[in-house]
């Protein structure tokens, strides 16, 4: 796929494809073509642009749609989606335009800018991700037709419409205590009545293509096993010296397993069955299984009995950054006499930290981070945690944010099974929150839009 469609059409090729009804009609009654003319097509002039739909005070013209129609296809292609015909493709993605100007400038009327620096940023991270450099993408897009300079204001415009819809709906999105507890308990209610079961099998495999002749000779086979099952048997044995699954050697233990996702087949028969007992023989393409099912258990047991232990730590630190009056050297040098006035006891962690860090949030405090857990201040923070016991100072420790020290108060172990079920209920919660709000949102901006199309002549 050419990398001027990968790169701009998953921009749009989402949205077009999502518009689950028609386009609202024009808000304004057709007028004539703003400017241009179309030749015909035998014609060696050059055709001229004109205005497809005005959007507020700007224009979309028709060769911005028929590029933007263009690339969308191709990158569904790309991605094996059906196209729906070219009328509906086009309006959708017109509507996709539309919508998508209207938000650009909502967000330059609230006063959304992106930088140089961050635009730059954002670019670089793009070929990154195409394992480019930017030159490299610069020219592969100029060779396939793209003009960069374009390609850099849709992305400004792309990190708008992003921080727009971050102030807009983003950060407008609550989910409470008491909805999290109603989730959990619904989905505890429906776990009550799933079931997994912890199983082995037997299986006789079939040869593909096999002859009734061999065919007759494997249900022999898995018959037999069958009649040494049910006269006491060991079923992990019988599995390690007849099964032909992957899992013999292992007794023929599956493990556990949920009921609704096993094949129908294997349900009906497992259903019947209670803990300790053994399957019919169960004919498949593969071949005969024979399956035990060892113990079951619903599945509001098993979540219950999972447990995550997390390691935490109650950290301060002590934040120095360079400035224009204080080099990299300086504030290393700076950090080490305060670490020699900790260590000989002639001055406390906490006053140093309240008179120096340049950490605002927590100097007031003594530099205390509260409890961390691995991850949470990044892998400088956590490689130095673990090297300290308690009551220990660290030696300079650079990170993204500045140079630091760090001291180790005390450590716990907690199991964070509970507060993780609940972060996940919360971010499910808000998932769905977000995607009706984001919905109900960009209507109303396309609503609250001026949008007059223009006939073509």
């Amino acid at each position: 796929m050419k990398l001027a469609a990968a790169l701009l059409c998953a921009l749009t090729a989402g949205q077009v494809m999502a518009q689950a009804a028609p386009a609202a009609p024009a808000t304004a009654p057709a007028a004539k073509p703003g400017s241009g003319f179309l030749p015909p097509a035998s014609s060696s002039a050059k055709v001229v642009d004109s205005i497809h739909v005005v959007v507020n005070d700007e224009v979309i013209t028709r060769n911005e749609v028929r590029n933007r129609v263009a690339q969308t296809a191709q990158n569904l292609k790309a991605r094996n989606v059906q196209l729906p015909d070219v009328a509906t493709l086009e309006r959708q993605v017109v509507e996709a335009m539309i919508v998508e100007r209207a938000q650009v400038q909502l967000a330059k009327e609230m006063g959304v800018r992106v930088d140089d620096r961050t635009l730059d940023a954002t670019i670089g991270r793009i070929a990154e991700n195409q394992k480019m450099s930017v030159q490299e993408m610069r020219n592969q897009m100029e060779k396939e037709g793209l003009a960069f300079g374009q390609f850099r204001e849709d992305i400004r415009n792309e990190i708008m419409m992003q921080r727009l819809r971050e102030h807009e709906v983003d950060a407008k999105i609550q989910v409470s205590e008491a909805e999290i507890d109603t989730y959990l308990a619904a989905s505890k209610a429906a776990a009550a009545e799933r079931v997994e079961m912890n199983l082995s099998q037997i299986l006789v495999a079939v040869p593909e293509n096999a002859s009734p002749e061999q065919i007759a000779a494997r249900r022999a086979r898995a018959e037999e096993v069958a009649r040494q099952l049910r006269t006491g048997a060991d079923f992990s044995k019988m599995a390690a010296t007849y099964s032909d699954a992957p899992d013999a050697l292992k007794g023929g233990e599956i493990g556990w397993r949920d009921a609704d996702r096993l094949p129908p087949v294997f349900a009906a028969e497992l259903r019947k069955l209670n803990p300790g007992q053994v399957t019919p023989i169960i004919k498949t393409n593969v071949g005969f299984h024979i399956l035990r099912m060892a113990d079951k258990r619903s599945l509001a047991d098993a979540a219950a009995g999972g447990q995550e232990i997390v390691q935490q730590t109650r950290a301060s630190h002590i934040l120095l950054k360079p400035t224009p009056t204080m080099n990299v050297d300086e504030v290393k040098r700076k950090l080490r006499e305060m670490k020699e006035k900790i260590d000989n006891k002639t001055a406390t962690f906490e006053d140093l930290a309240r008179q120096n860090s340049h950490d605002t949030s927590t100097a007031p405090k003594g530099g205390d981070l509260g409890w961390l857990e691995p991850g949470d201040a990044g892998p400088e923070f956590d490689q130095a945690l673990g090297s300290l016991k308690p009551g220990e100072v660290s030696d300079v420790i650079e990170s993204p944010f500045g140079f630091h020290l760090i001291r180790v108060a005390e450590r716990k172990s907690e199991d964070m099974s509970a507060q993780k079920e609940r972060a996940m209920a919360r971010q499910v919660l808000r998932e769905r929150k977000l995607q009706e709000a984001m919905e109900d949102w960009m209507r109303q901006v396309r609503d609250r839009a001026y949008v007059e199309f223009r006939e073509e002549q």
